[in-house]
């Protein structure tokens, strides 16, 4: 609005100038009007660009400056005004690219729940709560077309959830009764009742917003690396225009090069390619904090996975039934299952979608009572099942632990069988190393603290050669540390709490964080909100489709002025025409810029397709 506002006052002026000159012939009040809106604006430009020096950073507005004062000098009031009318407009271009550009962001904070429905135990009546206010536990009635205030998970109802802002996924999702809901999607037509298992503070939603706030506030290292591409710029700049005064012995050539030598492709360009990108990649499920991430994983040398939830899903799958003698299969998925319903507890939850993927029904429980670190218990049809621990579920000593991650079940006093869980590759895995290892030329290794067998078995199958199993979080980062400099830019790639350091350690790290807020999340560079492993692929080539456009944008709007110098230099290009000009060049590099925001690749393909309909036609 700044910009907005000072573009309104420098019309303001010039109409007032246009009217002295032309509708009352007063050139010389017309010239004072305007000299003295231009020192009050090069006066303020000035101070902006003192205090961006102060900051460690380059001040390329001297050019600007230097134009305008050059230009009202030689009494080319005029182009000075043209000067000061494209100057602010460009920077007014800036801030609707980049509000256009952040918009998929800005998105998560207008939609953020304010209210939660909880209901009431003994009633069953809703009283209106704060989100903040609601605890895990509460019940909580979301209406249709609401949004989910807390991560939890379906009581009653059946549902079709949006999840498009929070994972990029376009299909609504179909949650029934026990499916895990996440704070932001959107509620279809039908009311449903969940329970929160997080506060909202806690959950995915609210941890997200923090990260698109954290995304807003931090600057981009290659805004800074463009500042010094003005440098040099600059200085040729002042060389070709002094060259062209001092051959053509006339002050106006001087003005007439500098109101050509505009550093606006520079200061304006990158910054909104990196916006454009960082939006594209929202879009994508991908949350990258700070620009300098894109460039960073633009030129990632070595990626460095960790295995359980980031290699494989995470989340343990049944991979063996082994009921005792005289007890049926399905009749022990079942009763199990049935128990494992009334229970949070990540092997409950998958022994209840196995249970319903092979076609098994769940029975009513009643006197339900959960211990921790135990087990569950409750009466199915007047008998006691109890599943949990060995030494929980039964007391005979002939039932020994299982070596691999396991639940044991009774029924009425006796042991019935036991059910073994395993932790399955992600289906993705494998192309997502080769896309990393082939198109990108990239290392890939596995950091893991789990034991060497089941990290072998699992790098296998994914593609990878290079195995360190059995590692603490400080082997993590000496390994992340001690990577050769040809090897970076490393990325580490992880879902864990122990994975936080690690993450923090890697020039880029990469949280999976579509099972909400963790450490990790918090302490990644970037976050992966959907649960696919590809977006980390997908991740390096926004990263390297921006980059590129960054890049093209300074570099032709570098070489536009250049060529744009050199004809200002023997005197062929009046100020007022030049002053047009080199605002053209603004604008051209913004919108080139824009690209960013568009998979390259589909452009092109877009292109040859639309070449080879036009061939058939």
């Amino acid at each position: 609005m700044k910009h907005f506002q000072k573009l309104i006052a420098i019309f303001v002026v010039a109409l007032t100038a246009l009217v002295l000159e032309f509708g009352f012939h007063q050139p010389l009040w017309a010239q004072g009007v305007v000299t003295l809106a231009g020192a009050y604006l090069a006066l303020s430009m000035l101070v902006e660009m003192i205090k961006t020096l102060r900051s460690g950073k380059y001040g390329v507005d001297l050019l600007a400056i230097t134009a305008i004062i050059a230009t009202l000098a030689v009494s080319q009031y005029w182009a000075a005004m043209i000067i000061l009318l494209m100057l602010v407009g460009g920077d007014t271009l800036e801030d609707y690219a980049g509000h256009k550009a952040n918009s998929e962001l800005k998105a998560l904070l207008e939609n953020s729940p304010q209210i939660a429905h909880r209901l009431e135990q003994d009633t069953d009546q809703t009283t209106d709560i704060k989100v903040e206010d609601l605890q895990v536990g509460d019940r909580l009635l979301v209406k249709s077309h609401e949004i989910v205030p807390a991560d939890g998970h379906l009581l009653q109802g059946t549902g079709l959830f949006d999840e498009s802002s929070l994972t990029g996924e376009s299909r609504p999702i179909e949650k029934t009764p026990g499916d895990d809901v996440m704070s932001g999607s959107l509620n279809g037509d039908t009311a449903v009742v969940l329970q929160a298992d997080k506060k909202s503070a806690d959950s995915q939603y609210q941890r997200l917003i923090a990260l698109v706030r954290e995304s807003e506030a931090k600057p981009a290292h290659f805004v800074r690396l463009a500042d010094r591409y003005a440098v040099p710029f600059t200085l040729i700049a002042y060389v070709i225009a002094g060259v062209a005064w001092a051959l053509s012995k006339d002050p106006v050539r001087f003005a007439q090069v500098l109101v050509v030598a505009s550093p606006c492709p520079l200061i304006l360009a990158a910054p909104v390619a990196l916006v454009a990108g960082m939006s594209r990649a929202s879009r994508s499920g991908i949350v990258v904090k700070t620009g300098d991430v894109l460039e960073k994983l633009s030129t990632a040398r070595t990626f460095a996975f960790d295995k359980t939830g980031t290699l494989t899903k995470g989340t343990l799958s049944v991979e063996h039934v082994h009921p005792e003698k005289g007890v049926e299969t399905g009749r022990l998925i079942s009763l199990a299952a049935s128990v494992e319903n009334n229970s949070n507890h990540i092997l409950g939850r998958s022994l209840v979608n196995y249970a319903k993927e092979q076609g098994l029904s769940l029975e009513n429980t009643t006197a339900v009572k959960e211990i921790t670190a135990q087990g569950i218990q409750a009466e199915v049809n007047g008998q006691l099942i109890k599943v949990g621990k060995s030494n929980f579920v039964t007391e005979q000593d002939t039932v020994q632990d299982a070596d691999q991650t396991a639940v044991f079940i009774s029924i009425a006093g006796q042991y019935a069988g036991s059910i073994t869980f395993t932790d399955q590759i992600r289906s993705e895995a494998k192309k997502t190393i080769q896309t990393l290892t082939q198109r990108d030329q990239a290392q890939v290794m596995m950091l893991t603290g789990d034991q060497q067998e089941t990290a072998a078995t699992i790098a296998k199958a994914a593609g990878i050669t290079q195995i360190h199993a059995e590692l603490l979080p400080e082997e993590k980062i000496k390994l992340l540390q001690n990577c050769d400099q040809e090897q970076r830019p490393v990325v580490m790639i992880g879902d864990g709490v122990n994975d936080a350091p690690a993450l923090a350690e890697a020039d880029v790290g990469i949280a999976m964080g579509a099972h909400g807020a963790t450490a990790a999340s918090e302490t990644a560079s970037a976050v992966i909100l959907k649960d696919d492993l590809s977006r980390v692929a997908q991740a390096v080539e926004i990263s390297k489709d921006t980059m590129k456009v960054a890049k093209q944008s300074v570099w032709l709007g570098i070489a536009i002025c250049t060529a744009l110098m050199l004809i200002a230099s023997v005197g062929v290009l009046p100020t007022l025409v030049g002053a047009l000009l080199q605002e053209v060049v603004d604008t051209v590099s913004i919108l080139w810029a824009l690209r960013a925001r568009h998979s390259q690749n589909h452009q092109h393909q877009k292109k040859s397709s639309h070449h080879e309909f036009s061939m058939e036609s």
